[in-house]
């Protein structure tokens, strides 16, 4: 079990990247924070001793992956609907982003991940497929088809296009 140091620490270093990746996976500020505390508490709960902080984060991560994704399984999730559609958007986006924003939540889940945690977080292609279990092959595909769907969605053209109407 963890020190209640221990944890204020890791609540300073990552609450802004679990949030986040609850956001992208939810869209629901309620559920972000529920999935926030759990994934803390299971923290402080573990006897896990990281090697390093990229690990501690790595962990970090994949736990709110596991724990959005058990919350959209969820039976009450799926059975239930609300009263009212709220969109609650993070105080942290600007509105130059919401478009972008927008077309991200709008990937299947494992296109989010792998976007998200490449271009937000700065993973490189070789530790997310470690952090994610995946192959590295099949990161780079989803990375490649998220691209070409966020293009199709914002209007961009695709690589070589360009250079072919500029001649």
């Amino acid at each position: 079990m963890k020190s209640e140091q221990e944890a204020k620490l890791a609540i300073d270093k990552y609450a802004d990247t679990v949030r986040r990746i609850c956001f992208v996976h939810l869209k629901n500020y309620h559920d972000v924070e529920d999935i926030f505390q759990d994934v803390f508490l299971k923290y402080l709960l573990c006897e896990k001793e990281f090697m390093s902080d990229e690990h501690e984060k790595a962990w970090l991560i994949r736990v709110t992956i596991n724990a959005c994704k058990d919350t959209l399984k969820s039976f009450f999730r799926k059975k239930v609907s609300s009263l009212e559609e709220l969109v609650t958007e993070p105080h942290y986006i600007e509105e130059d982003n919401r478009e972008v924003l927008e077309a991200i939540l709008q990937l299947p889940d494992k296109y989010k991940t792998v976007i998200y945690l490449h271009y937000y977080e700065g993973y490189t292609v070789v530790e997310i497929a470690a952090i994610l279990g995946k192959n590295q092959n099949t990161v780079y595909s989803w990375l490649s088809r998220a691209k070409t769907q966020l293009r199709e969605r914002l209007g961009g053209e695709p690589f070589g296009q360009q250079d072919a109407q500029s001649i």
